[in-house]
């Protein structure tokens, strides 16, 4: 059986360099790869290009890459809670790609499964579809979408195997699936890392394929971007 783990994030990290792009899975502060974020930070590559959901929050996330200008580009479909995300794109300091987000997350799925490109009707008729190709299908118009190139994927699973198979738990399954193999490098990290043959081979909801590296991360804050409690 080959093995896919690795000792740490640092070595997880192998490879990475300036002006990459990376695709980071999550929503919201949901499923984010905290450790290999942290990393990308203590290592100061700059010049990112970053495809992810959102850029996460000011002292958090890919917020922490935001406020150490790191990230060039970011190819998303929410600017969410980070006022720096929302100065620096305001201040023409970062270039970024809003995209619906059905969109961005197929534009993944494309990448994973080989496609060159899928077509959509989202944004037909708006500026989301100027200069693009556009086509009618059974009377309705599709605009043409390329799928996603990224030099690395860092994805966050609860569970995964030596092998790379990997378990996802509740609203963790988010963009953390298709981000899995849609990159020349996935690497994963996960909150608990089992011999291979432990995990319920009807459980897995990402096979090892989609993965090169991983390994056992520490530390998870798991924040919660909105809490919101009932009155008495």
């Amino acid at each position: 059986m080959i093995t896919k783990t690795v000792e740490s994030v640092e070595d997880a990290l192998k490879g990475v360099s300036d002006n990459m792009t990376m695709m980071l899975g999550g929503f919201g502060l949901c499923g984010i790869p905290e450790n290999a974020i942290r990393a990308l930070v203590k290592k100061e590559v700059k010049g990112l290009t970053c495809i992810s959901n959102n850029a996460g929050v000011d002292d958090f996330g890919l917020g922490l890459l935001l406020h150490k200008k790191q990230i060039k580009k970011m190819i998303s479909s929410y600017v969410g809670e980070n006022a720096e995300f929302e100065r620096q794109m305001l201040s023409g300091e970062l270039d970024v790609e809003l995209i619906p987000q059905g969109t961005l997350a197929e534009r993944c799925r494309a990448a994973q499964a080989g496609f060159p490109a899928i077509y959509t009707p989202a944004g037909y008729g708006t500026e989301v579809a100027e200069g693009k190709e556009t086509r009618e299908f059974d009377g309705k118009m599709y605009v043409l979408e390329y799928a996603f190139k990224a030099d690395f994927a860092f994805v966050k699973a609860w569970k995964g195997d030596a092998a790379g198979n990997l378990v996802f738990k509740g609203t963790a399954r988010n963009f953390n699936p298709v981000m899995c193999g849609a990159a020349k490098t996935t690497v994963a990290e996960v909150e608990e890392l089992v011999p291979v043959g432990t995990l319920d081979p009807n459980q897995i909801h990402v096979p090892g394929i989609f993965v090169q590296r991983i390994f056992q991360g520490e530390n998870y804050e798991k924040r919660i971007e909105q809490r919101t409690v009932r009155t008495k």
